[in-house]
């Protein structure tokens, strides 16, 4: 299966009713534990700009990048948007400028650009305490 184009035939869609018009589209279901805010997430995934472009990619890297969900670590985009998501699952996200980078841009990222992610859940290590 190609990572950016994967065949969505059987998907869930989630958009939320918000006037920003960031989406959350489950492209695969995982069967693995499901996410909460704590958690530290390991995750492969592949972010373009609206027109195809490829920004970042830790396939490219072949590296998994993990950080701790809900905490600032990464773009609101993310930390709302993988909540609930099953490890071996994959979502597409579609992220506008409010839940990124906004008016700042980044690196490659213009100012103002909505971005879009695939996102793999590998590993969801739940915090010690629970």
């Amino acid at each position: 299966m190609n990572f950016l184009n994967p065949s969505i035939g059987n998907s869930q869609s989630q958009t939320s009713a918000s006037k920003t018009s960031f989406s959350v589209e489950e492209v695969a279901v995982g069967t693995g534990s499901i996410t909460e805010p704590g958690d530290t997430l390991s995750v492969h995934y592949v972010g373009t700009l609206t027109d195809g472009r490829v920004f970042d990619s830790s396939l490219d890297r072949n590296v998994p990048f993990s950080f701790t969900l809900g905490v600032g670590q990464v773009i609101r985009g993310w930390d709302e948007g993988l909540i609930g998501m099953r490890v071996g699952g994959k979502r597409l996200l579609t992220v506008p400028p409010e839940y990124g980078y906004g008016d700042q841009g980044v690196g490659a990222i213009p100012p103002n650009s909505t971005l879009v992610f695939m996102v793999e859940l590998l590993d969801d290590q739940k915090p010690s305490s629970r």
